[in-house]
């Protein structure tokens, strides 16, 4: 029988060291704890390093004007998680095997004392045995944290990143540098006899002419040779739709369940998006349960087929989602905070709730990111949202061409492997995508968007086509011959999937000019700068003076000046903003009304064009100008009710 042990309700307290004092001591066996620079505190598991510091007075709010640069001695320590674990659960001989879902980003794992394995890698799991334990009492557990990388922001050469940790936390134009460090998803240990389940791959579908799901399944048990199977199909009411033992060899090899009576999960604004558990359950000769595997599943079914008008050979990029074509309209969805390991499944929930009712169906998860945490996916199916998943890959500006070294691409290989492992279940998985923004410039100057002729970018493809080859894999975003849209090159058939503009040039009838000329088939990343509410500018000014708006207000550049438009306030003017709050009315309508013309006019093209996904959705630092629709505070900008507007009207014009 297999028990599972959740780590985090354990006591766990944090340590600060001088990097390898505290192996020298061990070595020596002289000193403890004591000798640590920063002295045992308090610390939650999921937690990242930053939380449990500024909780104990250690680090200031870098949500201020500069204070995050006051954190970044933090990257610069070792750093020592460490928790008692009972003697009872070590008792028996049975298998004691440690699951760490995330890591960030690189170091070691101690029990009493003895190491026990090495990490490295944000974006994969690791699993360490614990064997040989001799002591009767209490045991310790700890997980000792390396430096992490130097720099891997947002500006310099792409080709040259080889280490793979969440790039977004070392600056980006929407969040200073906050390089978090320590554990930022589950944690447990897991007790077995040596019988349990492992490996399962589960994948659903729709018949669209009738209605009915099918299913398949497969993976490995080990245990006994009498072990037996029991698969189910549970509704959300608990009702068993249907239910079979199975013979283990059978689900290696793989079960198909056809004509199931079930119903459509369907994306927001379409219908209800009914969900079904998949339950596996391995029993003893007495039918004893000696291990679980269950998921929540959504029976769907996606085709895509080509714009009208699409130029020959053009991806396709009309989503047809149970028979009906479907206008992909969202946001890039950021981390919900910089420090990612403190997210609570309440602010999830109320992020994501706030979309859907917004009425928007997808929300992309940019390469700059990581593969957010369980819950968001569960609740992106409750939602009825799509999520389109950037493998952990991004531009850099100088040089946006992926590394295309052996040891990169067989990193990125086991990465994307290990998102299709753990998330491809998800009725709400739209799509795998290559990365954000890789393309190489042409001679001429224009960019020209990564295909499979990259050594690295053919990996993750063929990837996913032998893991989830049901799926979508997208090479890049931007896709296409062209990154940009270039007004100049309407009606060549040259923009396909494109990026951009995200800020005004010129006057809002040129803007106008420019989405209604637009021929691009599908738009994964445009957008427009905003300011956010004048209380949160003033909540989060420190000792400065909101005023005056410019670029050498410590209040404005925070973290860059991309956003701020006090120019085109004063051309249009003809002075500076009397008060902050003349200029965050003045920014936030402008934001408003561009947004609402851009969206309105790919929406009104459709299905000429298959849908438009705006950068970005949410704050996750208070920046007082940004491209966002959802402040810090988790309330929609004068844009976002603008926007919802469109998406809340069928492609025909009426309200859904």
């Amino acid at each position: 029988m297999v028990e599972r042990y959740d780590l985090s309700q354990c006591e766990w307290k944090l340590s600060g060291w001088t990097p390898w004092l505290w192996k020298l001591i061990r070595s020596l066996e002289t000193g403890d704890a004591a000798a640590a620079e920063i002295l045992p505190v308090p610390a939650k598991v999921p937690g990242s390093v930053q939380a449990a510091l500024r909780c104990s007075g250690l680090l200031p709010d870098w949500n201020l004007p500069d204070a995050s640069r006051e954190c970044e001695w933090v990257e610069h320590r070792h750093w020592i998680f460490e928790t008692s674990l009972p003697n009872e659960w070590f008792l028996s001989n049975r298998k004691l095997t440690l699951h760490c879902n995330g890591l960030d980003y690189s170091g070691w794992i101690y029990l009493d004392g003895i190491e026990i394995g090495a990490f490295v890698g944000t974006h994969i799991p690791f699993t360490f045995e614990l064997s040989g334990v001799q002591s009767d009492t209490l045991h310790l557990l700890q997980i000792v944290f390396d430096l992490p990388p130097r720099w891997l922001g947002q500006f310099g050469y792409t080709s040259n990143v080889r280490e793979y940790k969440a790039r977004f936390n070392y600056s980006w134009d929407w969040v200073p540098r906050i390089v978090q460090i320590g554990i930022w998803d589950d944690i447990f240990i897991e007790s077995s006899d040596g019988a349990s389940i492992n490996e399962i791959v589960c994948r659903t579908d729709l018949e669209v002419e009738t209605g009915l799901g099918s299913l398949s399944l497969n993976g490995r048990v080990t245990g006994p040779s009498n072990v037996r199977v029991r698969m189910s199909l549970l509704s959300e009411n608990g009702h068993i739709l249907r239910r079979d033992l199975i013979a283990t060899g059978s689900l290696y090899s793989g079960i198909i369940w056809s004509d199931l009576m079930v119903s459509a999960w369907q994306p927001n604004g379409r219908g209800d998006h009914a969900l079904y558990t998949v339950q596996v359950d391995l029993l003893d000769a007495d039918g004893v349960v000696l291990d679980v595997w269950q998921h929540r599943v959504g029976f769907r079914h996606i085709e895509w087929r080509s714009c009208d008008d699409a130029p020959e050979g053009a991806d396709p990029w009309i989503c047809v989602v149970n028979g009906e074509p479907l206008f992909l309209q969202g946001v890039n969805c950021p981390p919900m905070l910089p420090n990612f390991a403190d997210t609570t499944e309440e602010t999830y929930r109320s992020r994501l709730e706030l979309y859907q009712a917004l009425g928007l169906n997808i929300l992309r998860i940019n390469g700059c990111g990581f593969l957010e945490k369980q819950i968001f996916y569960d609740i992106c199916d409750e939602l009825g949202l799509f999520v389109w998943q950037d493998a952990p890959l991004s531009s850099s500006g100088i040089d946006n061409v992926p590394p295309d070294d052996e040891a990169s691409i067989a990193s990125l290989r086991d990465i994307l492997k290990s998102y299709i492992d753990r998330r491809g279940h998800h009725a709400c998985l739209l799509l795998w995508c290559g990365g954000n923004e890789l393309y190489d410039r042409a001679p001429e100057g224009y960019g020209v968007p990564m295909t499979t002729e990259h050594p690295l970018i053919r990996a993750m493809a063929d990837v996913v086509m032998k893991h989830d080859p049901g799926r979508r894999f997208v090479t890049t975003t931007a896709t296409g011959p062209r990154f940009y849209a270039d007004p100049k090159d309407f009606g060549k058939g040259l923009h396909w999937n494109t990026h951009g503009p995200w800020k005004l040039d010129g006057t809002m009838a040129d803007w106008e000019a420019y989405w209604n000329a637009d021929d691009s088939l599908f738009r994964a990343e445009s957008g427009a700068p905003g300011a956010c509410d004048a209380d949160i500018i003033r909540q989060y000014a420190g000792s400065f003076d909101p005023l005056p708006v410019s670029p050498s207000n410590p209040v404005w550049r925070r973290p860059l000046t991309w956003w701020i438009e006090i120019d085109a306030f004063i051309k249009e003017h003809h002075r500076d903003p009397i008060s902050l709050e003349e200029y965050v009315d003045w920014s936030q309508q402008r934001q408003a009304e561009a947004l609402r013309i851009a969206v309105s006019a790919c929406k009104t093209r459709f299905p000429k064009c298959g849908g438009m996904i705006i950068w970005c959705g949410h704050d996750c630092y208070p920046c007082s100008s940004n491209t966002s629709l959802i402040d810090f505070h988790n309330r929609p900008k004068l844009a976002a009710l603008a926007v919802s507007k469109v998406w809340l009207r069928s492609a025909g014009g009426n309200e859904t």
